[in-house]
C-alpha cells in the first residue's frame, strides 16, 4: 500500500522525482523534501500559520529560494576567493557569491542535490547524500547522513554526520527561515544570542579576520533586542570548538507570543534577517508573498571562511574523524528564556 507519509512534491527539470515526507510528533507537523533535505513547511498545533518560509513546488528551490529550508554544505557559508589550501595543496572551487567567493558549497552544493531516504518513522526521516571526490572542486568522497525529527514537545531536531576518505572542509547547516507570526516580517520579533563576540565582514560579507566583542554595540544581543530595522548577515562566535548540545539563541514574536529556543553543538551561528529577499517578493506558502525581512535564518555551523583562517576553529574533516553535529529548535507559547526580556 502507498505510504501516506510520502507524496510526490514534483519533478526536477531532468525528470527526477522530488518526494515530500510528512513528520508528526510533539504537537508539530514538518514536511521534508528529498531535494536539499528541505523543511518545506512546519506547523504547530493550534497555530494557523506556518513557522517557516517555503515554496509549494520544486522550481523556486532551484532559483531564488535555493537555500530556503535546506541543509547547505559541504561547507556552509562563504570561502573567500573560492579557494583554500589543505596540507600544502591549493583547491579552487566554483564562485557563486558576489566578489568571486564560494557560498554554501558552490552552485550545486547539498541544497541542490536529491538526498536518498534511508530510514523513516512517523516522527523522523533519515536522508543520505554522497558527494564524490572533486565535486564542486572539493577533495574527498564525502558521505553525509541527516536525521530530521520531531522528538519531543515543540521540537524540530537535526542530527548530521559525515565521513570522508580525504581531508576536506566540512560544515553543514540547516538554512531554514523562521517567522513566528503571520505579519509578513520580523518587526515584532525579539532575538537574544548567547555570544560575546562576532566576526566583522567586508562588503562581500567575508570575515576580516578580526574577532570583535559585541558588548554595547550594534551586534550585542546578549539581552533580547527587537529585530525591527535590523539587517544582519553575520557570524556570532558561540565557542572555539564544538560543544555538548546547549542553548545558544532565543527568538520570540510579540505579535503571536510564540517563542523558539535554539540549541546546538556548533561553534558558530550565522544570523541572516533576509534583507536581500527581492523587494518584489517571492511566492510562498499559502499564497503568502515574501519580501525583505520576511524571515530569519539561524544557521549553526563552523565559522565562515574557516579553511582560510588558522585562528578560527578548524573545519577540516580528516579520514580518521567523524563529523557530527546536532541542532534543535524548540517552539512554544510560553517564553523559554527567562533572561530574554520583553
Amino acid at each position: 500500500m502507498p505510504d501516506p507519509a510520502r507524496a510526490v512534491f514534483g519533478h526536477l527539470p531532468d525528470g527526477r522525482l522530488v518526494e515530500q515526507i510528512t513528520l508528526r510528533g510533539g504537537g508539530m507537523v514538518a514536511r521534508v523534501l528529498t531535494l536539499g533535505a528541505i523543511v518545506q513547511d512546519l506547523r504547530m498545533d493550534g497555530v494557523a500559520h506556518p513557522l517557516v518560509l517555503g515554496a509549494e513546488s520544486p522550481e523556486p528551490y532551484l532559483d531564488q529560494m535555493q537555500f530556503f529550508g535546506a541543509i547547505v554544505g559541504r561547507f556552509a557559508n562563504r570561502i573567500a576567493g573560492a579557494t583554500f589550501e589543505i596540507d600544502g595543496q591549493t583547491y579552487q572551487i566554483p564562485a557563486n557569491s558576489p566578489g568571486g567567493h564560494a557560498l554554501h558549497g558552490g552552485p550545486q552544493g547539498s541544497s541542490q542535490q536529491l538526498w536518498q531516504i534511508t530510514a523513516q518513522a512517523p516522527d523522523s526521516v533519515t536522508l543520505a547524500l554522497h558527494l564524490p571526490d572533486g565535486d564542486m572542486g572539493f577533495p574527498g568522497n564525502l558521505d553525509v547522513r541527516a536525521t530530521i525529527s520531531l522528538p519531543a514537545s515543540g521540537t524540530l531536531q537535526f542530527d548530521i554526520q559525515a565521513s570522508t576518505d580525504h581531508a576536506t572542509p566540512c560544515s553543514f547547516a540547516h538554512h531554514g527561515y523562521f517567522i513566528l507570526d503571520d505579519t509578513g516580517n520580523l518587526a515584532q520579533h525579539d532575538l537574544r544570542i548567547d555570544a560575546e563576540h562576532y566576526l566583522p565582514v567586508d562588503d562581500a560579507l567575508i570575515p576580516t579576520g578580526r574577532i570583535e566583542p559585541v558588548a554595547g554595540g550594534a551586534f550585542d544581543f546578549c539581552t533580547a533586542r527587537s529585530l525591527s530595522g535590523q539587517s544582519l548577515d553575520h557570524n556570532f562566535c558561540l565557542s572555539l570548538q564544538q560543544m555538548p548540545l546547549r542553548p545558544v539563541a532565543w527568538l520570540r514574536s510579540k505579535a503571536s507570543d510564540i517563542s523558539m529556543r535554539m540549541d546546538s553543538t556548533e561553534p558558530g551561528l550565522q544570523v541572516y534577517t533576509g534583507a536581500q529577499i527581492p523587494k518584489d517578493g517571492l511566492q510562498g506558502l499559502g499564497n503568502r508573498r515574501y519580501g525583505p525581512f520576511a524571515g530569519i535564518a539561524m544557521e549553526a555551523q563552523a565559522w565562515p571562511d574557516a579553511p582560510n583562517r588558522p585562528a578560527f576553529p578548524s573545519a577540516i574533516l580528516r579520514p580518521d574523524e567523524q563529523y557530527s553535529q546536532s541542532t534543535r529548535y524548540v517552539f512554544g507559547k510560553a517564553q523559554p528564556d527567562p533572561d530574554a526580556g520583553t
